[in-house]
């Protein structure tokens, strides 16, 4: 499908691109009027244009800029960038070059928004750029060096939130300065020595010998893309997925420039996750209620954190309106100083903030977006807006049975998941006591085919109705064996998840089912079942809701319409610690 040029990229950041954009109209008149000036050497001034080494060496880039064997213009390799909604995945190299001397700077190229240029040319600085590139397409521009300019710095990139651009047979050509390619100088040696110290299910931990000489740092990479850079001689690359091989390489750099790889070495992560990161302990989001943060009952939080101690709290909800993300009031989430202002109160009282995505009612943003570069990008505001590193999907009633908007959420999942290392994800689905319905189990299959790693699989046990009313529900029973069979769906699915990987969230006091009724007995079962098996997280609608009803606090959205102190069931349930 041919999409129109993306209104995020006018909007966001229009400075940026109207100089880019101006830049370039300049630079076509120039050379219009002018010609390119002095005849071009033809040797590439730049190192490792191709990627054939394998690596981004003598390369700076994004961490989300990695080099990939498909597809390539070229020989072996090519440089991947994924641009997200806050990293537009640029790769640049310093060149040393003559003063008053004319340059040109090609690049094959594939993707949507993909831009080249050059920057300290101590004249006009360009680029270029391509809105869309389906195949391979050539980007060129020409400039000259300032009076006293002996280094440029070349560059390519994408833009926010438009995806994956590829970029291969970079070449700048000209006369060569007095260090030659790559910034001159002399280039490390390659770090010998690469040694596994240690592994989690989402770490491993490494180390290796310095080489010979000056080294100002070096750089990790993980199946040719960046990983982590440091000054010392080890490091430990995180948000891994558990029992999973990994291999890695380093790099060492001075001045010069970048060396070649390391020899590399393989790693495999503990396997006591969910096919995915996580899987560990909980810590200071081990218990987790849900906060309606738009139903006028917040105090109840600020109470809860300030007074009961709670240490996270999942704020709810998040819906859409097409493609912006807002919260119930209808505001974005990106522009609603109340809400902003009532989860930063939380956050100085001690509590960080889950954020979650769809809930019972309003659209979830993979039904209102259906662009998926989109989509991500809209999940991607809201994490970066709020700081957050852990996200929630709260996928219910009809929504969860929509195989097409589930299909285009795990992909936007998979994409959050690569530009935010270490991000937690969770997913919150109605169950029964027999585990999740047919589609429950379908939505999780989904997940699974799609290679998305879901951290929590946080089962809602609550309204079951029906048959499992008859003879008055148990309801702390209930959610333990809800918990039970969630867990062996999943295992069917992720053979290494564990009670780590499971989440369990009932409804205090009334429920909506009118024969239904979670009780502080109810909760100190589900705490006891807890502590002895470590679930991943215990939550509950919603701290909200956790008072008497009386005064201003009237009906289910709240109060528990139970007799109860506030505040009762939070310290229950903050008995648990993980």
């Amino acid at each position: 499908m041919k999409r129109t040029r993306p209104r995020a990229l006018i909007i966001t950041r229009p400075a940026r691109l109207a100089a880019v954009l101006a830049a370039t109209v300049l630079v076509a008149a120039a050379l219009a009027t002018t010609g390119t000036g002095t005849a071009a050497a033809a040797a590439n001034l730049l190192a490792n244009p191709g990627f054939e080494t394998g690596t981004l060496s003598g390369w700076t880039c994004s961490a989300t800029g990695h080099v990939t064997t498909s597809p390539v213009h070229s020989g072996s390799g090519a440089l991947a960038g994924a641009a997200s909604a806050s990293d537009d995945a640029q790769c640049a190299q310093a060149v040393s070059v003559q003063p008053s001397s004319a340059y040109t700077l090609t690049a094959w190229v594939q993707g949507s928004y993909v831009f080249l240029g050059d920057t300290g040319t101590g004249s006009s600085d360009t680029s270029t750029w391509t809105a869309s590139a389906a195949g391979w397409q050539q980007l060129s521009t020409s400039f000259s060096t300032g009076p006293s300019t002996t280094s440029v710095t070349v560059y390519v990139h994408g833009w926010y939130g438009e995806g994956t651009y590829y970029a291969d047979d970079l070449s700048l050509t000209g006369p060569g300065g007095s260090g030659g390619g790559g910034g001159g100088g002399t280039v490390p040696a390659a770090p010998a020595g690469l040694a596994v110290t240690g592994t989690t299910a989402s770490s491993v931990s490494l180390s290796w010998t310095a080489p010979a000489g000056t080294v100002t740092g070096y750089t990790v990479y993980r199946g040719g893309a960046k990983a982590a850079s440091v000054t010392g001689t080890s490091a430990t690359v995180t948000g891994l997925a558990a029992g999973t091989t990994y291999s890695f390489t380093v790099t060492a750099s001075d001045s010069a420039g970048e060396s070649a790889a390391s020899g590399a070495v393989q790693a495999t992560t503990a396997p006591s996750g969910s096919g995915g990161g996580g899987g560990g302990s909980p810590g200071s989001y081990a218990v987790a209620p849900y906060a309606d943060m738009t139903n006028n009952q917040e105090p109840m939080l600020n109470q809860a954190a300030s007074q009961a101690g709670l240490k996270a709290f999942t704020a709810a909800f998040v819906i859409g309106s097409g493609c912006t993300p807002i919260w119930g009031d209808t505001l974005p989430v990106t522009n609603d100083p109340t809400v902003t202002s009532e989860i930063t109160t939380a956050e100085a009282d001690g509590a960080q903030p889950i954020v979650s995505f769809g809930g019972e009612s309003g659209s979830e943003l993979a039904a209102s977006c259906t662009s998926l570069s989109q989509l991500t990008a809209a999940y991607q505001s809201v994490i970066s807006t709020l700081h957050v590193t852990h996200i929630d999907f709260d996928i219910e009633g009809a929504e969860i049975a929509y195989t097409a908007d589930n299909a285009t959420r795990f992909q936007a999942i998979n994409a959050l998941e690569a530009a935010n290392p270490g991000l937690v994800v969770s997913v919150t689905i109605p169950v029964l006591p027999s585990g999740p319905d047919a589609n429950g189990q379908a939505f999780l299959a989904a997940a699974r085919s799609a290679g998305t790693r879901i951290d929590v699989i946080n089962a809602m046990t609550m309204d079951y109705y029906g048959t499992w009313d008859t003879g008055g529900p148990t309801m702390g029973a209930d959610a333990v064996a809800a918990a039970q069979a969630t867990l062996a769906y999943a295992r069917t699915l992720w053979p290494g998840m564990t009670y780590a990987n499971i989440g369990v969230t009932p409804m205090i006091g009334q429920n909506d089912d009118p024969a239904e009724v979670f009780t502080e007995a109810d909760a100190q079962t589900l705490v006891s079942f807890a502590t002895q098996n470590h679930l991943g997280r215990l939550a509950f609608w919603s701290v909200d809701r956790d008072q008497p009803c009386g005064g201003s606090a009237s009906g289910l959205p709240a109060c528990s319409e139970i007799s109860q102190q506030p505040l009762d069931f939070t310290k229950i349930f903050l008995k648990y610690t993980g």
